[in-house]
């Protein structure tokens, strides 16, 4: 459903929740304020397929002041936050997104928003890139950026077999998106989940990681600092290795299955926690999931050994086996973080959203001379967002002398 009339008491809460967020995102701010002079994005259309929340809202104010208009969708069916909607409506920004709406409904409104014939397309997982692939394939679009690493491994594949047919700006291998986002960001943000819908204590718990890129590296940091024991579960022999310096258990997700409290997944892969891993488990376990797309858990297959299914609180449900033990599943399966909590917090969403500012800005002024593939934000870029970021903290960068940097440049040069 679209948002046609924002509702005045839901857009009133969604504008003070913005401005909440706004205070913290100072990066972005300043992005905000050069593009209102510069108006970079003039005359160009985007459709965004994102999480609907407040930080994404001011991403879209800040489109909207370098000149772009915008129409947004919600990337995943429990992440939108109708009142961030409802205010997003009140200034004149199009909306299609409506929290727990159904699959139908989902792609309905991914199509709403490629009805306006955008330039750019924004994605959270590159659902909106293959319907466009799929049954768009004569859309014109001048490039997209996604910010998932989900995504990027999608569109990666997609490249590797030469059916992307425009350029792709990976945002999430930005530096200071997955470096802060993924790490810091994902790891509050997904135990902020599942305490908010379980208020479990951690400490004490056996909490098992499964994947340990930057977003596994982050909830098992977290995890450990709340008193929890972390085991890891990991394919990747290099990650492993990393995991267990850092002091946590190695283990297959075999062995893991009846030694774990809470089980969070975070890999991007399908049915990582499976029927032969729910016949061991312990009594009461929690399962949670904080990759982008519902399928790290294999719920099907838990649904089908189940006797009885209930929901004992907001977005907890408990399933009970034939042998009386019961499953805990956090958020549908969905993307924790959201599903059960707000997301990410403003404060690291602030160089993500400017990487995404920056990335459309670049792809308007190179776009139609990059031949389909995925490409990284230059460097200078990336190094702008920190820069920027520091000086909101108050920090300051030292500088090379001329010797030091001489010094750095010469190989003749020794002791």
């Amino acid at each position: 459903m679209n948002y046609d009339i924002a509702d005045p008491a839901l857009a009133g809460e969604g504008h003070r929740r913005i401005a909440w967020a706004d205070r913290r995102m100072p990066v972005l701010a300043s992005i905000r304020e050069r593009f209102e002079t510069e108006t970079p994005l003039e005359g160009i259309r985007v459709a965004a397929c994102m999480h609907v929340t407040t930080e994404t809202a001011v991403l879209m104010r800040t489109l909207r002041a370098g000149g772009a208009s915008v129409a947004l969708c919600a990337s995943n069916p429990l992440s939108t936050q109708d009142d961030v909607a409802a205010a997003l409506v009140d200034d004149g920004i199009s909306v299609y997104a409506v929290r727990s709406e159904d699959s139908e409904t989902f792609y309905r409104h991914i199509n709403a928003i490629l009805d306006t014939e955008p330039h750019i397309v924004f994605d959270d997982g590159a659902d909106t890139t293959t319907v466009l692939h799929r049954q768009r394939s004569s859309q014109p679009i001048l490039g997209g950026l996604e910010e998932t690493t989900t995504g990027v491994l999608r569109l990666r594949a997609m490249a590797a077999d030469n059916v992307l047919r425009y350029p792709v700006v990976a945002v999430n291998d930005s530096a200071t998106k997955h470096l802060f986002d993924n790490r810091h960001g994902t790891g509050q943000s997904s135990l902020d989940g599942i305490l908010r819908a379980s208020n479990i204590l951690f400490a004490g718990r056996t909490v098992v990681v499964a994947g340990f890129g930057d977003c596994g590296w982050g909830i098992a940091r977290r995890a450990a600092g709340l008193g929890a024991s972390v085991v890891v579960v990991e394919v990747d022999p290099i990650r492993a290795l990393s995991a267990a310096m850092e002091g946590y258990r190695i283990m297959s997700a075999a062995e893991a299955a009846p030694v774990g409290d809470v089980f969070l997944t975070a890999t991007g892969d399908i049915h990582i926690f499976r029927p032969e891993h729910f016949d061991v488990m312990k009594d009461s376990v929690i399962l949670a999931n904080a990759g982008h797309f519902d399928v790290e858990l294999d719920l099907t297959g838990l649904d089908a050994m189940a006797v009885g299914r209930r929901k004992i609180r907001d977005n907890l449900e408990e399933y009970e086996l034939t042998d009386g033990r019961r499953i805990i599943v956090v958020a549908e399966g969905r993307l924790v973080n959201l599903g059960a909590a707000e997301g990410h917090p403003a404060d690291v969403m602030d160089m993500s959203f400017a990487d995404q500012a920056l990335a459309a800005e670049w792809l308007v002024e190179n776009g139609s001379e990059l031949a389909p593939d995925v490409y990284t934000l230059p460097r200078e870029l990336d190094e702008n967002v920190a820069r920027l970021k520091l000086a909101s903290m108050g920090a300051t960068l030292d500088v090379l002398t001329e010797e030091q940097a001489r010094y750095l440049e010469s190989w003749e040069e020794g002791t």
